[in-house]
C-alpha cells in the first residue's frame, strides 16, 4: 500500500488523472485522504496524495531542502504560545518554516487553510476542520515538542529514555534528535491504533507510545510489549533493543513503579459515554490517557484532561481524579466516591486559585497550605489497598513524598510512613489556622508555641503520644487497651492492635471500608469534626470570665454516659482501642467512673495527639495534658488569704491541681468549691 502512494506521488500528472483511475480499496490515509466523496470534514477536487505533496514545482528550495515534494502552503506563525510548566527540565522551541512540526501546523494551527495548495491555487474545498483539531496559535495545551538540543536528561524524570539519543521503542522515533509531530503521528496512516485512530505511529494500548519516552525502568519494556502482544487488536511492535539507561538523578522517579500501578493495571470497564478518561475501553489500556491528554488539555500544565463538563471552584489536578472517582457511571464496576467525602460537614478543604499544587514547591508547604488529591496520592506509583495490616503507609500513597518526622524539615521521597505525607501540612510549616469550619480546638498546657504542629506531639521529645511516629514510651500497664480495633458497629472486631498506629486510624471517613463500611478511605471528609472517623465530643465552657463563665467554670455541654461503643455515643472513637466499661470500672485511674457519670469528656484531661515537653507542671503519663479552655488554676485559701497554684498533675499520686467546674482540686487529693473556704469530702462535687 505504501509502494502504491510513494507511485502516485511520483507519476500522477497535472490532472491527478492515473491515481483517481486506481483509487486505493483500504483506507490508509483515512481523513488525511480530502479527495472526492472521502469522510474528511474538509474535502476537494484533487487526488489524496496532492493535497499535501507535489512531484514538480513543489516548496523545496534551497532554503528549504528537507521537504518532502511539499505543496500545501506552510504556516509562517512565529509567535506562538509555547508549553510551559514548572517541572519542565528542557526548552520548547519555535517551530522552525520547514521543519516537521511546522509541516503538520500549516493546517492545524488555524491560520493556513487546508487545501491551501501552491502548485494548484484556488481550490474549491468544502467543509471545515474539528476545533478539537485546531490549535489556533497556541501550542501551551498540547504536547511539547521541538525542543532545545542537546536535550537536558541529567535532572529530566520525564525524559529519561531519551537520554541515549534515542527514545524506548524504536516504533518511536526522534526526528533529527529532537521530539517532533511525527515522533507521534503518522501522517499516512489513521489506524494503526485501531481504537484511538489519530494517525499514531504504534498501538498506544497500555499507553506503549507514551512509555517510549516516559519510562525510567530498565527493561520495562519487555513486559511492556509482552502485555500489549496479548492485548486484542494489538499491532506488531518491534524487538526490544536493550534495557533503558539507568536515571542520573537521585531524586526519587516515580515512573519506576508505574507498571505495578493501579492506573497501569485496573481492570474495570470505561463507559462508551466517559469523556476526559480515555478512547479505550478499560482503564489499564487507557492508562496514561485515562487522566492526560495530548492535544487541547483543559488543565493547562501536565496536559490534564479533567472532566467534561468541569466541575466549578475546583483546581485542575482534582479536577483530574474527580473524573473517575465520583461514584458515576464512568466505570464499571464503580469505585468508591471519593468527591462526595469532601462535601460532608468537615473534609479536607479543595485549594483556591492562588494556592493550588505545584510539583516543584517545597514538600513543606508553608502559607499556601493545600490539599489536592497529588499531595496525598502519586497518581503513577499508586496501588489498590488490599490489606490493611500495615502499620506504616497504605498502598494506596505509595510512592507519595513526605517530610521526616525527626525535624519536620528534611524531604522524605517516598514517603515511608504514613504520618511523613500529613506532616507537610501538620508539622513546621507555617500559616497554620485553627478554622471554625473543624470544630472545637482544645489549649493544652503543653503548649510549645505551634498547637497545630503534631511533631511536637508525636515526635521523640513528646513525654506520652499515642504511638503514630513513636511507639509508646510510658512502659506503664494499658488495662483499657483492646488487642483489636473494632469496627464502626462498635462490635465487631477490625484490625489488630500492634505497637504503632495511623493518622488514619482516627481521621478518616466515617464510613471507610477498612472497618466495615461502604465508603472510601482516608482523611478525605467525615460528618464527625476534625475529619474523625467516629463522634468525639469536647466538653466546654461558656465564654466569659469566672466564676460565671471561662476556664475553671461549670462545664456546659454535659455528656450523657453513654459508655457502648457502638450506640454512636460521646466517646466511639476512643472505645474504638480502649474498653470503656475498663475505664467505668476505674482500672487504670479512680476517679475515672466519677468525671465520665458527671458528664466529663475524655479532652477535658486528656489530649488526642501526645503530650509535648514544654510543660514542668504536667508529667506526662498517660497523655494527661489539660484544656486550658476548661480548666483554670487551683484557687485555694490559706493564713495569707487565697492564692493560685500553676496547674499540674502527678502520676504518682494521681493528683491534679487546678480549677474546674467551679471546684478546686488540690494537691493533697482534696476538692473544695471554689466559693468555700472549707475542704470538701475528697472526690465529691
Amino acid at each position: 500500500m505504501r509502494n502504491f502512494l510513494l507511485a502516485c506521488a511520483l507519476l500522477f500528472n497535472a490532472s491527478g488523472t492515473l491515481c483517481a483511475q486506481s483509487t486505493p480499496t483500504e483506507d490508509v490515509l483515512g481523513i488525511h485522504n480530502m479527495g472526492p466523496g472521502t469522510p474528511g470534514p474538509v474535502t476537494g477536487p484533487l487526488p489524496a496524495c496532492q493535497f499535501c505533496h507535489a512531484p514538480h514545482s513543489g516548496l523545496n528550495s534551497a532554503n528549504l531542502p528537507n521537504l518532502p515534494l511539499w505543496s500545501q502552503k506552510l504556516s509562517t506563525e512565529t509567535n506562538y504560545i509555547l508549553y510551559s510548566s514548572s517541572s519542565m527540565v528542557n526548552t520548547v522551541l519555535e517551530p522552525t518554516l520547514g521543519s516537521a512540526g511546522n509541516l503538520c501546523l500549516s493546517c492545524h494551527d488555524g491560520t493556513v487553510a487546508p487545501g491551501t495548495n501552491v502548485p494548484y491555487a484556488g481550490l474549491q474545498m468544502t467543509g471545515s476542520m474539528n476545533s478539537s483539531d485546531l490549535f489556533q496559535g497556541t501550542l501551551q495545551a498540547m504536547h511539547p515538542f521541538n525542543f532545545q538540543l542537546p536535550l537536558n536528561c541529567s535532572n529530566d524524570n520525564l525524559l529519561t529514555s531519551l537520554c541515549s539519543g534515542a527514545t524506548g521503542n524504536p516504533a518511536v522515533p526522534l526526528i533529527q534528535g529532537n521530539v517532533q509531530c511525527n515522533s507521534c503521528h503518522n501522517p499516512h496512516v489513521q489506524f494503526n491504533d485501531p481504537v484511538q485512530g489519530d494517525f499514531l505511529v504504534m498501538n498506544n494500548a497500555n499507553s506503549a507510545m507514551c512509555l517510549a519516552c516516559h519510562v525510567s525502568e530498565p527493561g520495562q519494556f519487555t513486559a511492556l510489549r509482552t502485555a500489549i502482544a496479548n492485548t486484542a487488536k494489538a499491532t506488531a511492535i518491534p524487538a526490544d533493543t536493550g534495557t533503558v539507561p539507568a536515571h542520573n538523578n537521585s531524586q526519587y522517579n516515580a515512573f519506576t513503579q508505574w507498571r505495578q500501578s493501579i492506573h497501569a493495571t485496573a481492570a474495570h470497564k470505561v463507559s462508551k459515554n466517559a469523556k476526559g478518561v480515555g478512547s479505550y475501553s478499560v482503564v489499564s489500556q487507557n492508562a496514561c490517557m485515562s487522566c492526560h491528554t495530548s492535544h487541547n488539555a483543559p488543565g493547562g500544565p501536565a496536559l490534564l484532561e479533567g472532566p467534561t463538563p468541569a466541575v466549578p471552584n475546583m483546581d485542575a489536578a482534582t479536577q483530574d481524579c474527580i473524573g473517575c472517582h465520583n461514584g458515576g457511571s464512568n466505570l464499571s464496576p464503580a469505585i468508591a466516591n471519593i468527591y462526595a467525602e469532601f462535601s460532608k460537614t468537615n473534609g479536607h478543604p479543595f485549594p483556591t486559585g492562588s494556592n493550588v499544587h505545584n510539583s516543584q514547591e517545597s514538600l513543606v508547604l508553608n502559607k499556601d497550605r493545600h490539599a489536592t488529591c497529588v499531595d496525598c496520592h502519586n497518581p503513577h506509583a499508586a496501588r489498590q489497598t488490599t490489606s490493611f495490616a500495615s502499620t506504616t503507609i497504605r498502598e494506596s500513597q505509595n510512592g507519595t513524598a513526605g517530610v521526616s518526622g525527626t525535624d519536620g524539615v528534611t524531604e522524605v521521597n517516598p514517603a515511608v510512613n504514613q504520618y511523613e505525607t500529613c506532616l507537610r501540612c501538620h508539622g513546621t510549616s507555617t500559616g497554620k489556622q485553627v478554622l471554625p469550619a473543624y470544630g472545637y480546638a482544645p489549649l493544652r498546657t503543653s503548649n510549645g508555641g505551634d498547637d497545630l504542629n503534631v511533631i511536637e506531639q508525636f515526635g521523640i521529645a513528646a513525654k506520652s503520644s499515642h504511638p503514630v511516629m513513636e511507639e509508646s514510651k510510658s512502659g506503664l500497664p494499658q488495662p483499657s487497651l483492646r488487642k483489636v480495633m473494632l469496627n464502626l458497629d462498635g462490635h465487631t472486631p477490625g484490625r489488630t492492635i500492634t505497637n504503632r498506629i495511623l493518622c488514619t486510624d482516627c481521621h478518616n471517613s466515617d464510613d471507610n471500608r477498612e472497618f466495615g463500611g461502604n465508603g472510601p478511605n482516608g482523611p478525605h471528609g467525615s460528618q464527625f469534626s476534625h475529619i474523625l472517623e467516629r463522634r468525639y465530643e469536647f466538653s466546654q465552657v461558656a465564654a466569659g470570665l469566672p466564676p460565671a463563665a471561662g476556664p475553671g467554670s461549670t462545664i456546659q455541654n454535659l455528656l450523657p454516659p453513654i459508655t457502648d461503643p457502638a450506640s454512636g455515643g460521646p466517646y466511639s472513637l476512643c472505645g474504638k482501642c480502649h474498653d470503656l466499661s475498663n475505664v467505668m470500672a476505674n482500672a487504670s485511674f479512680s476517679k475515672h467512673g466519677l468525671h465520665i457519670n458527671a458528664g466529663f469528656s475524655c479532652s477535658v484531661c486528656h489530649t488526642a495527639h501526645g503530650m509535648g515537653a514544654n510543660s514542668s507542671n504536667v508529667t506526662g503519663e498517660r497523655m494527661v495534658d489539660f484544656d486550658l479552655k476548661v480548666v483554670a488554676e487551683n484557687t485555694s485559701s490559706g493564713a495569707a488569704g487565697y492564692f493560685r497554684s500553676p496547674i499540674s498533675y502527678n502520676r504518682a499520686t494521681n493528683t491534679c491541681t487546678l480549677t474546674c467546674h467551679n471546684y478546686s482540686h488540690n494537691a493533697d487529693g482534696t476538692v473544695t468549691p471554689v466559693s468555700s473556704k472549707t475542704p470538701a469530702t475528697p472526690g465529691k462535687r
